[in-house]
């Protein structure tokens, strides 16, 4: 059974760098699609969502396109114009003003991309492979990616300028930290993958090449913030749709990258387990007890958890804190419902990406008298 509120470690705070999250509940990146402006700018409807659920140790805000070229979905915003520091800093100034703290995610999709998002230019990606996964652009509605365009290296470079631009925006826009969207399948998940990176030069082939670009990223953002204020992701074991393989070289390429991480004084590492079983020889179902071994940082877990289970987890210190996504979307009050042992309410799965504040900011807080 869940410890009784005041023996939660979920609700305990932990320190993270220079900042102490009131609680290990942290708010998950989630992609809402609520930027449908020509700007794609946040506004007020984003700035009331993210204060609705300010009560979470840390919110890590839904994946921010780096530039117009890291784009793949609709109506997400971005961090590269002063509309978007401005929108996202009306975000900032209502969290902090509930005692919030709020990192934003940096992304860049890669070829998981259209396009019809790039003016008819094609996505960039490690190696000209097409994933061959369904999307959706307001031009051509349901549709499907294209075989994208092999990154040069000056345009490699060029990304990695635009995350290190759009880490200075998110300290201009007053985010407490960042946290590289390196997961999921998107742009760094590409290179690190031998299933989607076939290059021959410094970006490919060995473990040290292919993800050289994610350690670039990082030294590049420490020139404009402290590095104790940089987050990550990771998804070690993705496997979908054939996006991502997992092979003989995934294991050793995650182990490389963690192991390294560990050369750094990052705010945490954010790894999500396998949210399904799937037969692969090469597959470690326990992603999280694996790199508890390795990861000598602060560790939140991610991966469907409930929080009796999420509570377990940081009693037996396998992680230090754990990444709640879906319940965050229909119980803005969240930790007041874990505390209290309130139930849960479940999300509408058809407002999830679309427009306006239904499905998004009109979940109410639980009512005990009611």
């Amino acid at each position: 059974m869940i410890k009784r509120d005041n023996q939660l470690k979920l609700l305990s705070p932990v320190r993270s760098g220079p900042i102490t999250f009131s609680n290990r509940i942290i708010m998950a990146p989630l992609t809402r699609s609520r930027a449908d402006n020509p700007a794609l700018a946040p506004t007020e409807l984003h700035a009331e969502h993210y204060r609705q659920r300010a009560s979470a140790g840390l919110i890590i805000s839904e994946g921010t396109n780096v530039s117009p070229k890291a784009a793949g979905y609709i109506h997400v915003p971005g961090l590269w114009s002063k509309e978007q520091i401005a929108g996202w800093q009306l975000v900032t100034e209502r969290v902090h003003a509930e005692a919030g703290c709020i990192f934003t995610q940096l992304w860049h999709v890669g070829r998981i991309s259209h396009p019809d998002f790039h003016d008819g230019a094609l996505p960039h990606a490690p190696s000209a492979l097409n994933p061959g996964r369904p999307i959706r652009t307001v031009q051509s509605g349901r549709t499907k990616t294209v075989t994208p365009h092999a990154m040069s290296l000056s345009e490699i470079q060029a990304t990695v300028d635009d995350f290190k631009r759009a880490g200075d925006h998110a300290m201009e826009a007053a985010f407490d930290g960042v946290e590289i969207h390196s997961s999921n399948g998107y742009l760094f998940h590409q290179f690190f993958s031998t299933s989607s990176n076939i290059r021959e030069d410094r970006y490919g082939g060995y473990i040290e090449n292919r993800t050289r670009l994610l350690f670039e990223v990082i030294e590049a953002l420490k020139q404009v913030m402290p590095e104790e204020r940089i987050g990550l992701r990771l998804n070690p074991m993705m496997h979908d749709d054939g996006n991502i393989e997992v092979n003989a070289d995934t294991l050793p390429t995650f182990d490389h990258i963690v192991e390294r991480l560990n050369d750094y004084q990052l705010s945490y590492l954010h790894l999500t387990r396998p949210m399904r079983p799937f037969k692969n020889a090469y597959t470690i179902h326990d992603v999280i007890g694996h790199y508890r071994q390795i990861y000598r940082g602060l560790l939140v877990a991610n991966g469907n958890y409930q929080p009796e289970e999420a509570e377990q987890e940081l009693q037996s210190g396998r992680a230090d804190a754990i990444a709640f996504g879906r319940p965050f979307i229909s119980n803005p009050d969240l930790v007041n419902r874990i505390k209290n042992h309130w139930p849960l309410a479940e999300p509408d799965n058809s407002t999830f990406y679309t427009q306006g504040a239904e499905g998004y900011t009109d979940y109410p807080e639980y009512d005990p008298d009611n």
